[in-house]
């Protein structure tokens, strides 16, 4: 069965922020099923964003939030256990898979704060940028380096966008990484620059979608992530929607996105 269809928060930031629950609202108008959110609980706090999400008949899928280790740890966790995230997402630095060494000490990170999620019954999952597939130490990736370093309870979230500008198939990635990559995020566009390109509806840039996600994996969300774009955010949405859900790449919604509900 395909994976659900989400939404990444920061993709409708700035409507949220002015429209909670009209947004969220109207994100599953156009048959969107879940969302992973980002800079919603630190602006309205968990309590609000939690209720909003369920209002609107969404699923939480995960937390895009630093992960929990450190000085701050407890606090990261009581405030995403009041939201009732089950999936913690975050990244390492761009500068930290400048070394193999470099690596091991970021993933020191990341394993602490999979330990203290796990107290909690919640679970880490890692988010890539380009640097992971970019770099390359004595004929390895440093993605796969992070890999085995990684607890084996933290989960992938795959951007595949981000692994193409390092220089990756995003759909051989997802043949390697198995049941362990949970989630993917689609975005789409010319793939050239990580700080200026702007993203297109999906379908409608450079990447494979059939290819990418139209073979059997542990993906269990494709979370659509547009983050500049030179149209109106919910035409993108509902464009992407629209070929993701309609070629049976991803399930959606009762509602096709052509006949958006009024909100």
């Amino acid at each position: 069965m395909a994976a659900e269809i989400g939404v990444m928060t920061y993709t409708v930031l700035d409507r949220a922020r002015a429209d909670l629950e009209g947004t969220l609202a109207r994100l599953a108008g156009l048959g969107y099923l879940g969302v992973e959110t980002y800079g919603l609980v630190e602006y309205f706090g968990p309590r609000r964003v939690r209720a909003a999400i369920a209002s609107a008949g969404l699923t939480l899928i995960s937390a895009h939030t630093p992960f929990p280790a450190g000085p701050d740890a407890e606090e990261l966790l009581d405030t995403n256990e009041e939201l009732g995230a089950e999936v913690l997402v975050w990244s390492m630095e761009r500068e930290e898979f400048d070394s193999p060494e470099a690596i091991r000490r970021g993933v020191e990170r990341i394993n602490e704060g999979a330990e203290r999620a796990a107290a909690r019954g919640m679970r880490i999952a890692y988010h890539n940028h380009f640097a992971e597939f970019s770099q390359e130490f004595g004929g390895r990736r440093a993605y796969d380096l992070l890999l085995e370093l990684l607890d084996d309870r933290v989960l992938v979230e795959l951007d595949a966008y981000w692994a193409v500008m390092g220089g990756a198939d995003p759909a051989a990635v997802l043949a390697g990484l198995g049941e362990r990559a949970r989630f993917v995020h689609v975005k789409d566009g010319p793939a050239v620059s990580y700080e200026e390109d702007v993203m297109v509806p999906i379908g409608e840039g450079g990447i494979d979608w059939t290819r990418t996600l139209g073979r059997p994996s542990g993906l269990r969300w494709h979370i659509v992530e547009l983050e500049r774009l030179h149209i109106e955010t919910f035409e993108a949405l509902r464009r992407s929607y629209d070929h993701l859900v309609g070629r049976g790449l991803s399930r959606g919604g009762s509602v096709p996105a052509t006949k958006e509900k009024r909100v």
